[in-house]
């Protein structure tokens, strides 16, 4: 590929991933000059039946979208260790290519402010993205259902049908009656039937890390619709820096090619799509004489408000089939303690009720019923040491009664975590990484031990023999992988990174579209928030062009 800059760009977009594709695809379609700069490289779809049998190779340890190496080093120096590199992949597509596919949308609540906590409210409300959550829903192809009591309003059916409920959650059902949970669908960026040229999901059950058929959307379908409208994407260019002028605007971005050769890409605008850690990173990185603490951040806030959700779970074993593993991705949930995480539980069976153990502020609770709980049968028979019948006769005993439920809960916007450089470290082009600075916080604990005990009582209630509980002490908790919040949206330079128009307080041509300028959590996944906030800065991008 010949990765010399274009003469004329109209918009120059750092990420190929959900956002920046997003963003370049609607700004190409209305007939503006872009070009995308994506410093991983373009997958082919071909070897994804490759990539799918290395994950599920009990042998495979690694990436299969080939994340490591000196290229992706980082470091973790906050009190929680982050592994980062866990769930990210570069490259076009970004971290959709082995994303799950769940794409809801946050609640007014967590808008406006007005949880049972202390969580600030955001600068835009749920009617202003309200448009932009339709179009992203059409854009990606979402498979839902309207039959969550608890969904924020919306206009118009989900695009796709959704997929109807797997056989575990049947099993669920009967215990969350009993106890009065409500169990609704989960809306997909999966094709249930065929759309926008690509097929139905055909059940490979490999969805993350990687789906085979392309039923799961990503964000190379916008990449290839961008390119059909004009626009050039480079991959295999790291972003190195960005060059201001004498008027404080971005002139250029600088990338270098695989060869280390650096470039200048110069455009009349600047969008930044690279996630919640190469954002901050590359403005940190873009410091000058003019701007000594990074670009755009004379408000000092550029890394800080660092944000994850956290996993709760609890699983075990079950007295009946379960059918585990049949299906990869998720089919039932519970949104019931979204909006009320305080809400009791009645346990029927021996007239107890479950209710928060204290009424310090929690955050808002995510409730999922896992489709594919415990291991594979691939995975059991690839690391047996038994043969033939022998084998044979322990994977009957051994699989197919597993289950579990898991949940999401949303950190709050705490200063102290920050994504930051680590001079002592540096990658493959000699620039420093980025240092994650995590912590969890009371909160968390609370709303995570919340959430397990409302797995337990359902769990309980199904008669399962729990084996296995990820909550506040750890025990297999950890992030969900879903950066948020380190150029966080606002109204005032001071106290933020970007308007609500998602353009940067301090330089005039450079905008943001990411979960980087998440105000809050929440905890819902936030990939469709995502998506509707690239939609909205593509129109004020446009606006400005």
């Amino acid at each position: 590929m010949e990765r010399t800059p274009e003469s004329r760009a109209d918009v120059c977009v750092v990420g190929a991933g959900p956002a920046g594709a997003l963003v370049a695809s609607r700004l190409a379609s209305d007939g503006y000059d872009v070009v995308v700069l994506e410093a991983g490289p373009r997958f082919d779809f071909e070897e994804r039946p490759r990539r799918m049998e290395e994950a599920i190779r009990p042998a495979h340890d690694g990436s299969v979208w080939d994340m490591g190496g000196e290229r992706d080093a980082f470091s973790a120096s906050g009190e929680q260790y982050y592994p980062l590199n866990v769930a990210r992949v570069k490259g076009v597509g970004g971290s959709t290519l082995h994303w799950q596919g769940m794409v809801m949308r946050l609640h007014p609540s967590d808008f406006d402010g007005s949880h049972d906590n202390d969580d600030p409210a955001w600068p835009i409300d749920y009617d202003d993205l309200r448009p932009y959550y339709a179009d992203a829903e059409r854009a990606m192809g979402v498979a839902g259902d309207a039959d969550n009591p608890f969904a924020p309003p919306r206009d118009d059916p989900y695009p796709l049908p959704g997929f109807p409920p797997s056989y575990s959650d049947s099993l669920f059902a009967e215990a969350c009656e009993s106890l009065g949970i409500s169990m609704h669908g989960v809306p997909n960026a999966r094709n249930s039937e065929a759309y926008d040229g690509r097929g139905p999901c055909v059940g490979y059950g490999t969805c993350q890390p990687v789906c085979p058929s392309g039923a799961k959307y990503d964000a190379s379908v916008h990449v290839e619709d961008a390119e059909a409208e004009g626009a050039t994407v480079l991959d295999r260019v790291p972003v190195q820096r960005l060059e201001t002028d004498a008027d404080g605007r971005v002139s250029a971005a600088v990338y270098a090619t695989p060869d280390g050769t650096e470039h200048r890409q110069e455009a009349r605008e600047f969008v930044l799509a690279a996630g919640g850690v190469e954002i901050p990173r590359l403005l940190l990185l873009s410091r000058s004489e003019d701007d000594p603490d990074g670009l755009a951040n004379s408000s000092g806030l550029v890394g800080r408000y660092f944000m994850d959700h956290l996993f709760a779970g609890a699983g075990g074993t079950l007295d009946a089939r379960t059918r585990q593993n049949h299906v990869g991705f998720l089919t039932s949930e519970c949104h019931q303690f979204y909006d009320d995480p305080r809400q009791a539980v009645e346990q029927v069976g021996d007239d107890e009720t479950v209710v928060p153990a204290s009424d310090d502020a929690l955050s808002p609770i995510k409730l999922e019923f896992l489709n594919y709980a415990g291991p594979s049968p691939v995975e059991l028979a690839l690391s047996a040491d038994e043969w033939g019948d022998t084998l044979l006769g322990d994977l009957r005993e051994a699989y197919g009664n597993s289950i579990a439920m898991g949940g999401l809960v949303g950190q709050p916007p705490r200063k102290e975590n920050r994504v930051t450089l680590d001079t002592s470290t540096t990658d493959d082009h000699g620039n420093p990484v980025p240092d994650v600075q995590w912590s969890w916080g009371p909160r968390v604990r609370r709303s995570m031990g919340r959430a397990n005990d409302i797995q337990h009582a359902i769990l309980d209630e199904l008669g399962v023999d729990v084996s296995w509980t990820a909550g506040p002490e750890g025990g297999g908790s950890g992030p969900a992988y879903h950066h948020m919040g380190t150029t966080r949206m606002g109204t005032d330079p001071e106290t933020s990174v970007v308007n609500p128009q998602l353009r940067t307080h301090d330089v005039a041509n450079l905008s943001v579209a990411s979960s980087s300028v998440f105000v809050t959590a929440g905890s819902m996944n936030p990939t469709l928030t995502i998506a509707a906030l690239a939609l909205k800065c593509a129109d004020h991008v446009g606006e400005r062009l």
